[in-house]
């Protein structure tokens, strides 16, 4: 492997002067710059990562802690932050939390030894659930940063990459309402205990208020039969006209439901549901979505994170990352 001092020989310059040239100093000339450049690139040569990071105190490395990454939102998040971090030099170390407080507090404690620079993350199901943040409070107490995307404690003070939870799923009620006259909406959720659900459902319940109708929310989360549930109710209250999922799976099952029972899609029900750009064709037929973004907000939470670890007065921040209602076949 190539090194400083075999760069700085065969050029004839000093090792110091290699090593501004390959940072892009402006001490050096554009001439040098040129020179190292060139001969860096044809001896293939490779920063040694090690003595950066003795040097500097820094390892270049994210740690991301996620819940799951069967979940698609999560997988997706996590090609968005694996491409940003690639594109700025920086690695990632991935630990999943399965959704449990323990796991979390456990990577949290595995990393902070040194390990990464900062957290991206999104809060443990069972961590919500009992409200218990302490473990990410200490991170930040520890002086290394921490942002929350998706699923945020709000106490915390951080930054934060969210989506408009409250307002997309707003704006999809109101369109089942004002656009197609429907007057029935029930809700299914198998995540109304988490941020994003509740969230969610204050969206769907507004819009019903707003427009004086009556709200139904179906609540899954603890249901182990998902599609029998659905179905019961499906049957038991035959004036349903439309279902808004505020989950990933949730909606494309009630599509199947409905279509058991005998009801026509859309023609007799409308469904909206949440989703990636791929979910369309996972239903048929094709599900209208309330789209995420989940590749943006992975791009996004990086650029914040570096911008968090480059400032020494950086001020926290909370983008809201804005999605869009995709209309496919399961609407009018």
């Amino acid at each position: 492997m190539t090194t400083l001092k075999e760069l700085a020989k065969l050029l004839n310059i000093s090792v110091s002067t290699v090593s501004k040239a390959l940072n892009d100093s402006h001490e050096i000339s554009a001439n040098t710059k040129r020179r190292v450049l060139e001969l860096a690139e044809k001896l293939n040569y490779k920063p040694n990562r090690i003595a950066q990071q003795l040097k500097t105190n820094k390892t270049r490395t994210i740690g991301v802690i996620l819940p799951t990454v069967t979940n698609p939102f999560f997988a997706e998040v996590l090609h968005g932050v694996e491409t940003c971090a690639t594109d700025n030099d920086y690695d990632i170390i991935v630990c999943l939390s399965d959704e449990s407080l323990e796991k979390e507090e456990r990577s949290l404690e595995l990393l902070s030894n040194g390990s990464v620079d900062g957290f991206i993350m999104a809060v443990a199901r069972e961590s919500q659930v009992k409200e218990h943040s302490q473990h990410i409070s200490d991170v930040i107490d520890s002086k290394i940063p921490v942002l929350m995307f998706d699923r945020v404690v709000n106490e915390i003070l951080c930054d934060k990459v969210i989506v408009d939870d409250f307002q997309s799923v707003y704006d999809a009620t109101e369109y089942l309402i004002k656009k197609e006259n429907r007057k029935h909406i029930l809700l299914v959720s198998n995540i109304e205990e988490l941020s994003v659900g509740k969230l969610r459902i204050r969206g769907y319940q507004k819009a019903l208020e707003d427009a004086k109708l009556q709200s139904d929310v179906l609540k899954l989360g603890n249901v182990e039969h998902v599609e029998e549930e659905i179905f019961k109710y499906l049957q038991k209250h035959p004036k349903t006209d439309a279902i808004v999922s505020i989950d990933h799976i949730t909606g494309i099952i009630a599509i199947n439901m409905a279509k058991k029972i005998g009801k026509k899609v859309p023609q007799d029900i409308s469904v909206i549901g949440f989703g990636y750009e791929h979910t369309q064709l996972l239903s048929s037929p094709k599900i209208s979505i309330i789209h995420q973004k989940a590749f943006d907000i992975g791009t996004m939470s990086v650029k914040l994170l570096i911008d968090h670890l480059n400032s020494e007065d950086h001020e926290l921040e909370t983008i809201v990352v804005p999605s869009e209602l995709k209309l496919g076949e399961s609407t009018k």
